[in-house]
């Protein structure tokens, strides 16, 4: 009933601010729709702990009253005065944690806490803090590209900003990094995947640590392969690479290069440290 009474209470967000966010044609949240079947797969891989878990109610459970209550109230806050759209967004998490503890307790929470925060990744930030994220990552894919595509013959090209302009064997040419190419979009869908590949490999926790941080260079570094290959194939055989459909594929393209880096990190890590067991002689 709680459960219920708290998608009734967020029902607006939840389908303006979150599915329709991953339904716009822009393609920046669509993975949003696979976040929750990651979270429920997280429930079914440790299903067998969850039924383990007994029900505990301690001074605990009122803690995630308190959760429950203090996010109803920040998201009414959020509407008026603060008049905020990303804390609303924020209320359901702290309000679906806070339901959790409070009738299941401790031991529950200890099994569901990451699948329940990690529908934070399905929560689109706001287009403001997109964009101020998106603008130095664009201007350091351009300024990187750059450097790389110059070492080419017949390249003369400079960065300025997040425009691309020089010549090319003599002809001008120029282009612009929009936000598709900032690599935010790779670097939140990957995030995430780093998360829950990491959660559900048998490693030790520090290996999990390095694939989690792992992501933002790797998205970088794609993002970085996807703006410089794109730069070539629009000097050297057509504009037409830079934009429509065989700019979506190219960016696509990415994503197997962002899943061999991540193996490699893995394989790296099996490798660095071997652990066996020892019997030890009495």
């Amino acid at each position: 009933m709680l459960g219920l009474l708290v998608c009734l209470v967020f029902w607006n967000e939840i389908r303006h601010q979150m599915i329709g966010k991953w339904m716009d044609f822009d393609g920046n949240w669509t993975h949003g729709f696979l976040i929750p079947l990651f979270s429920l797969y997280f429930l079914h891989q440790r299903r067998e702990r969850l039924l383990k878990a007994a029900l505990s109610y301690t001074w605990v459970n009122w803690l995630g009253l308190a959760l429950l209550v203090g996010s109803i109230a920040g998201y009414l806050l959020s509407i008026y005065p603060l008049k905020m759209g990303y804390p609303k967004l924020m209320a359901i998490l702290g309000a679906t944690f806070g339901v959790v503890l409070f009738c299941c307790g401790w031991r529950v929470i200890k099994v569901t806490w990451l699948p329940i925060l990690y529908m934070f990744f399905a929560m689109p930030i706001p287009q403001r803090l997109y964009e101020q994220l998106t603008i130095p990552m664009r201007k350091w894919a351009s300024e990187v590209s750059v450097v790389v595509l110059n070492l080419l013959p017949g390249m003369d090209l400079t960065a300025v900003g997040v425009i691309i302009e020089g010549t090319y064997n003599g002809a001008p040419m120029q282009m612009s990094v929009e936000e598709a190419c900032a690599g935010m979009r790779l670097m939140m869908a990957f995030f995430a995947l780093g998360v829950a590949m990491a959660y559900l490999s048998d490693r030790p926790y520090w290996h999990r640590i390095v694939l989690v941080l792992s992501t933002l260079p790797i998205a970088l570094l794609c993002n970085f392969a996807r703006v410089t290959i794109t730069c070539i194939l629009y000097a050297m055989v057509n504009e037409i690479f830079a934009k429509g459909g065989f700019h979506t594929t190219l960016g696509l393209l990415m994503l197997p290069l962002a899943f061999f880096l991540y193996w490699l990190i893995a394989e790296i890590l099996s490798r660095i440290y071997i652990y066996e067991d020892v019997e030890v002689e009495e």
